[in-house]
């Protein structure tokens, strides 16, 4: 099924997948490309993982964001899948491109936060944060990027942090896997530059979204010494979601066409201090 190339917006007939779809920045991404015009692929785990200390999306919340693509005339392919597992993505991304007729744009959004001091810092922490933020968005762009070679090119945007760009301690596996992800991507948009694919990373300061361990709190009233590093320089303790969807849009879209490499800072000057 192709999209409807004329309607209206800013990604009028691109199809576009999303990971981490089912709340959050994923759900605000999505909704804020559908707005705009554009048919998505939504992907979420929608099941717990053990070493976390909050709850993940659930199917509900899945489909709930698809509704809300669909209140704006677009299509929703909703995929239950574990953006680790690379066999399961490759199998949820080859399906769901050929039911909309092709690909032009994915957004790794995935991720999840582990908090604690070095010294409270497990194997198990590590793998999790690895495997699901910097492994996920691998295996989401490979599965992605044969879609967009047969499009002709295309746009890949994975979501990193702040913590991407400077050493934000107490979560050092989530600060080294945002910053995996930038070189990740640098080295893809050199190597798929001659396939016109375009290969950027989004670096959010707070976001208000249920990715919220309960033990941060404690974390900073422990070492207040760290506090500084966590605060804005734009008087904002957080940012809203959309504001982050509002820069994933600019680079869907084709109004970013010639911008590739880029680590795009929505981070209220956090990363200046």
């Amino acid at each position: 099924m192709m999209a409807d190339i004329d309607a209206a917006g800013r990604v009028a007939g691109k199809r576009v997948l999303v990971t981490g779809a089912a709340r959050g920045m994923g759900r605000s991404h999505a909704v804020r490309l559908a707005a705009e015009g554009a048919d998505l692929i939504l992907i979420d785990i929608c099941s717990p993982i053990d070493s976390l200390d909050y709850p993940l999306s659930t199917e509900a919340e899945l489909e709930e964001t698809a509704q809300l693509v669909r209140k704006q005339d677009r299509v929703a392919i909703t995929c239950v899948a574990d953006v680790r597992d690379e066999t399961a993505m490759k199998a949820a991304v080859d399906a769901a491109a050929e039911e909309l007729g092709g690909l032009d744009a994915a957004v790794a959004n995935a991720g999840v936060l582990t908090v604690g001091t070095w010294d409270a810092t497990t194997a198990e922490h590590w793998r999790v944060v690895v495997d699901v933020n910097l492994i996920g968005a691998w295996n989401t762009c490979a599965a992605v990027i044969p879609h967009l070679i047969t499009q002709g090119g295309g746009s890949l945007v994975n979501i990193s942090s702040s913590a991407g760009i400077k050493g934000t301690p107490l979560h050092v596996p989530y600060t080294a896997s945002k910053h995996g992800i930038v070189g990740m991507s640098r080295a893809l948009a050199n190597e798929l530059a001659a396939q016109s694919i375009r290969v950027n990373t989004v670096h959010p300061t707070g976001v208000m979204t249920g990715m919220a361990p309960p033990s941060m709190h404690d974390q900073m009233t422990a070492r207040a010494d760290l506090v500084p590093l966590f605060l804005n320089a734009l008087p904002a303790p957080l940012i809203d979601a959309s504001d982050v969807s509002n820069a994933v849009l600019f680079l869907v879209s084709d109004e970013s066409r010639y911008v590739t490499g880029l680590e795009f800072k929505v981070d209220a000057g956090v990363s200046i201090r």
